[in-house]
């Protein structure tokens, strides 16, 4: 399988009987470049994204693109994805059988990238990764987990609520440009 038959399966899937499957408008694939070293992962698609049926384009989005600027990098040379594809109702958080359902094709997408980096974006995301790791300890160092390199971040989200965790999302979005810069 390849990206597009990948991204086509996601956007086809329905009828399984997990909620957010069944009551989002739209499954979300994730996007960005094929040979991304750097692979952003959240937790799950929210309202505007879907809507728009694309991974981090509402608010949290925007602060993301700040983000990636912060580390010298651009949407188009990284893949942005989500471990369930599907938005929970009322913006919910994931349940572990939810996340469990979707983990097939997380792990295709990570098998079919290859990144050097994976970057969860929050503490759900960090949990599918690094089960023991809590993100206020890790959040903007690497770590090696399962035999892959992490560096966790604040998901933006958060940070579009606190104004101490948006300056701290962007000074390690800086050190992971550092570490960027290194493998040039």
């Amino acid at each position: 399988m390849d990206l597009i038959a990948l991204a086509e399966e996601i956007r086809a899937h329905g009828g399984c009987g997990f909620e957010p499957c069944e009551t989002a408008s739209r499954t979300v694939p994730g996007e960005g470049s094929p040979t991304a070293e750097v692979m952003l992962v959240g937790e799950a698609p929210g309202a505007t994204e879907d809507e728009l049926g694309r991974p981090f384009v509402g608010r949290a989005g925007r602060l993301l693109d700040e983000v990636l600027a912060e580390a010298g990098l651009a949407r188009a040379d990284v893949w942005i994805t989500n471990v369930v594809k599907a938005r929970p109702p009322r913006n919910r958080d994931p349940r572990a059988a939810e996340v469990a359902h979707w983990m097939p094709w997380l792990e295709a997408e990570l098998a079919l990238i290859g990144p050097r980096v994976v970057v969860p974006l929050g503490r759900h995301a960090l949990a599918h990764f690094a089960p023991a790791a809590r993100i206020s300890e890790v959040h903007g160092t690497l770590l090696i987990s399962g035999g892959r390199t992490l560096f966790p971040l604040y998901h933006p989200a958060a940070a579009l609520r606190s104004r101490l965790l948006r300056e701290t999302l962007l000074a390690d979005a800086r050190r992971l440009g550092g570490l960027a810069t290194s493998w040039s």
